[in-house]
């Protein structure tokens, strides 16, 4: 039988066993993060050869033998936030299909789905293909997708696979009448379900009005290679803190979403729940307060960054951080750069810049010394990133050459995009954090 994404599927969502063979790869040069092994080891041929993770992790590695930079995951964090989401959004009466793209790691998406994600969704067909690769059976594609290419690609995977359940945007008549195309042209089996776009004044996509979304849908039916499944939009595009103004601006966008749903759901098929979908990881608490009620809809929450959290810019504005009686998530994600230069006594060069840590939502905060001081409360600050560089001010003697620092970082969706494998420690706080895993990313 073939699915649709509102009535889900049978299994896991992901294959386990594909996520399971990524602790077979060789652990070498490839990957920034690994440790430095001497003398390396090579097979005939000249073709590189490392222990693998499973091999390297067996022999209980350690925080301490692995280099600078850095960039590590806490477990008990991970674990904890992923628990404490899909415990909040079953008593919210919402579902969840966190964005894949903040991390793009199957093992963290299997950990999702294994705590109750219906599904994953993803920004781009590339996303979509490495989350295909590993067997993920729901996918929300949270964009427009127009390229014929990628549509001749998804016609013939959606064919191949009756279990295989895809949902994408649209925002216009434009885009349906591509996509139209592009699917006959490849002579499309299935419909490809569709959502219509609501976005808002000055935001990202999306249709300008409620009366422009029913235009949408109405082209929408009149496409024999789509089929109408709800109603979606992103209401972070159109504020950015959590002040009345901004709080007032993203309660307006949802309600309007749900008067667009009032108008289409009638025209939906009546073999599944129309999808209604909105939320990042700002204002999820919002988006459960006016559309959880909404009747025979499946209201989907697409919270990402919420996994790794973070010390920054979602410390601020999550909804657990600024409602009283709320469990909050945890960052689980540090940094580790090494003092390497004090050309001046407040004035410290550490080994990661740009490269290694994100930046634009925040510069990494110094939280303290590997086995030495604390550094949260003092002086000490990074106030600027170089590619390579981080310049750590007012830290004086407290941070002396050869010292490893941890830091907090900001913004989750621009650090694992930087590593391509991250090192999992038990806890960052231990006195010697334990490596329980390596999280591998496919950007």
């Amino acid at each position: 039988m073939e699915q649709t994404f509102a009535s889900g599927g049978t299994g896991p969502g992901i294959a386990d066993a594909a996520v399971a063979a990524l602790a077979d790869e060789p652990l070498d040069w490839r990957f920034k993060a690994a440790p430095s092994e001497s003398p390396p080891a090579w097979r005939p041929g000249g073709a590189p050869r490392g222990r693998t993770v499973r091999e390297w992790l067996a022999d209980g590695p350690t925080l301490a033998s692995l280099g600078t930079p850095l960039l590590t995951l806490d477990g008990a964090a991970l674990a904890h936030n992923v628990r404490t989401m899909a415990d909040w959004c079953a008593k919210a009466g919402v579902t969840l299909a966190p964005h894949g793209k903040t991390t793009m790691a199957p093992a963290l998406w299997q950990a999702q789905l294994d705590a109750g994600a219906h599904g994953i969704t993803l920004a781009n067909l590339p996303q979509v293909r490495v989350a295909r690769a590993f067997g993920v059976q729901r996918i929300l594609l949270a964009n427009t997708l127009l390229d014929p290419a990628g549509l001749a690609w998804l016609a013939d995977e959606l064919a191949a696979d009756p279990a295989f359940a895809f949902l994408s945007w649209v925002d216009s008549a434009e885009s349906v009448r591509l996509m139209d195309e592009a699917l006959r042209a490849a002579g499309a089996e299935r419909p490809v379900e569709v959502l219509v776009e609501l976005g808002g004044p000055g935001g990202r996509t999306g249709a300008r009005g409620v009366d422009a979304a029913v235009e949408v849908a109405a082209a929408v039916l009149r496409a024999p290679t789509l089929r109408l499944a709800g109603v979606g939009g992103y209401e972070g595009a159109l504020a950015h803190d959590a002040t009345a103004d901004g709080l007032a601006t993203v309660r307006d966008y949802l309600r309007t979403l749900a008067r667009l749903h009032g108008r289409l759901a009638r025209a939906c098929p009546d073999d599944a729940p129309p999808v209604v979908t909105a939320g990042g990881s700002a204002y999820f608490d919002l988006v459960a307060e006016e559309l959880a009620a909404l009747p025979d809809a499946l209201v989907v929450l697409r919270s990402g960054a919420y996994i790794a959290h973070d010390d920054g810019f979602y410390r601020g504005i999550s909804p657990l951080a600024r409602a009283d009686g709320e469990v909050p998530f945890r960052g689980a994600l540090h940094g580790w750069a090494r003092v390497i230069s004090r050309p001046e006594p407040q004035l410290a060069l550490l080994d990661a810049g740009k490269r290694d840590l994100p930046f634009d939502e925040g510069l990494p905060e110094p939280q303290r010394v590997r086995g030495g001081a604390e550094l949260t409360g003092t002086a000490a600050r990074i106030s600027a990133l170089n590619d390579q560089h981080a310049y750590l001010r007012d830290a004086g003697d407290l941070a002396p050459i050869g010292a490893v620092l941890r830091l907090s970082v900001s913004h989750p969706c621009t650090a694992f995009d930087k590593w391509t494998a991250i090192p999992v420690l038990d806890s960052a706080d231990a006195a010697e954090p334990k490596v329980t895993g390596l999280v591998r990313t496919f950007f």
